[in-house]
């Protein structure tokens, strides 16, 4: 794919909302597997430090890769670091691609990602001044020299705002150092910051940056998928409006810094969030014990190309896809015509082995399939399942339940308990992880 970044940069426009623009425009699936091409007159000027932090959230849209052809400034730093001529690798004049998207840069806004969905970005002046308990800089997103001089000039004869910690972790030692020797440590701790060790910091668990239960931080990080940064809620912006909320005490950008912050009592923390959930989010109550029609599968190995060919991967709506599921696998070309919706389905060893394909779990999904019971998943394929909290458990011996195809059996996610609705027989398989019930109960990793 190739993007063509259209126009001239606006000022106020970072490295950071670049990628929360272009999340907005792909959204999380659009650019899935695609290796894409950034093109354009301001992407020439992008320094190295920019480049890294558009790069490192291609993931977020579904990407393989974000490409960059290099600058000399980019050249100029390999070479010193290699100690040897680079020569630049460039896409060919006449190179072709799968797609091109031309996207006027001077229209991309502020954003910022609301917590959970890192493709779900919104202008931040939209967003309601949301009281903040955290703020968070560093990662490998936004943890660089470019971003601490960015806020220390924010911080600059600037406090934090009462009832809000601001944690900065530099991303290396290299800029942990040179950040000391240029003042700029100096500058985060007369403002009330709280300066780290360099390295990961909050998308590690129990290091600096890691939210509590009910709190709500702005964080420069690339993902804020369900406890990925601790136990409350995360929105994602660039660092200079991650400071400038951090001094504010809400959620607002660089030039909205109010004169004097605010303070919020108790009880107004999280009302305005908790309001902007009841009116924007659709919470499905995720049930836990399923009863259902099953169909027995006794087979090993069936890949993915047996669940959904890949002469159907064109097919990207999960409504379409439920019509293919089984149509390569022999005996089962009819499964779909034949499947109602709230059947479970028990096979054997390894299912969903080979290729990664997602459509082999949303196929399921699209026919209203509960459950898939095995003795084994493919990695990749339990990963695909657990995820987009599709429900998939294991077994180790259920010939004691005597289960017949088109029986009625009950399932219980949380204990394991399998029944045999017919025989009134019932064993304990595998039950859901905490992770898999966690990722389960939010409507998937997402």
């Amino acid at each position: 794919m190739g993007d063509n970044l259209n126009g001239k940069r606006p000022k106020n426009i970072t490295s950071k909302d670049i990628i929360l623009n272009l999340l907005n425009i792909f959204g999380a699936n659009e650019l899935l597997g695609y290796s894409i091409e950034i093109l354009g007159e301001e992407v020439e000027k992008l320094t190295l430090d920019e480049r890294i932090t558009i790069s490192s959230m291609a993931t977020e849209m579904g990407a393989i890769i974000i490409l960059f052809t290099p600058n000399q400034e980019v050249i100029d730093f390999c070479e010193t670091r290699s100690k040897r001529k680079i020569e630049i690798i460039k896409s060919d004049e006449n190179a072709i691609y799968k797609k091109i998207y031309n996207i006027d840069i001077s229209s991309f806004v502020p954003m910022i990602s609301l917590p959970g969905k890192p493709h779900d970005t919104i202008d931040i002046l939209k967003l309601k001044k949301i009281k903040i308990d955290s703020a968070f800089i560093g990662s490998c997103t936004n943890g660089r020299m470019e971003d601490l001089r960015e806020i220390s000039k924010v911080l600059q004869n600037k406090k934090v705002a009462p009832g809000v910690v601001l944690k900065i972790v530099p991303a290396t030692d290299e800029v942990w150092i040179e950040a000391l020797d240029e003042g700029l440590i100096k500058i985060f701790k007369d403002a009330g910051a709280l300066v780290s060790n360099a390295g990961c910091a909050g998308c590690a668990a129990g290091q600096v940056g890691q939210n509590g239960e009910g709190e709500i931080t702005i964080s420069t990080g690339n993902r804020n998928f369900p406890g990925k940064q601790g136990k409350g809620e995360v929105f994602l912006a660039s660092p200079i409006n991650v400071v400038s909320s951090a001094v504010s005490g809400y959620i607002t950008n660089f030039e909205n810094i109010p004169a004097k912050p605010k303070v919020f009592m108790p009880k107004n923390s999280f009302e305005n969030l908790e309001n902007y959930k009841k009116k924007n989010e659709n919470y499905e109550k995720k049930i836990t014990k399923i009863k259902g029609r099953v169909w027995v599968i006794n087979e090993d190995n069936i890949d993915t190309d047996m669940i959904f060919h890949n002469r159907y991967l064109a097919i990207t709506k999960i409504s379409e896809m439920g019509q293919y599921t089984f149509d390569n696998l022999k005996n089962y070309e009819d499964f779909s015509k034949k499947a109602k919706k709230g059947d479970i389905i028990i096979t054997k060893k390894n299912f969903g082995s080979g290729s990664s394909r997602q459509q082999a779990v949303d196929c399921f999904k699209a026919l209203g399939i509960q459950a898939i019971l095995a003795e084994s998943f493919g990695a990749i394929y339990e990963r695909n399942a657990i995820n987009a909290a599709f429900p998939i458990l294991t077994y180790k011996n259920i010939n004691k339940l005597l289960i017949e195809n088109g029986e009625k059996i009950s399932l219980d996610f949380e204990s394991g308990e399998l029944k045999n609705l017919n025989k009134n027989l019932s064993i304990f398989i595998g039950k859901f992880s905490e992770v898999q019930l966690e990722i389960y109960k939010n409507g998937g990793l997402f």
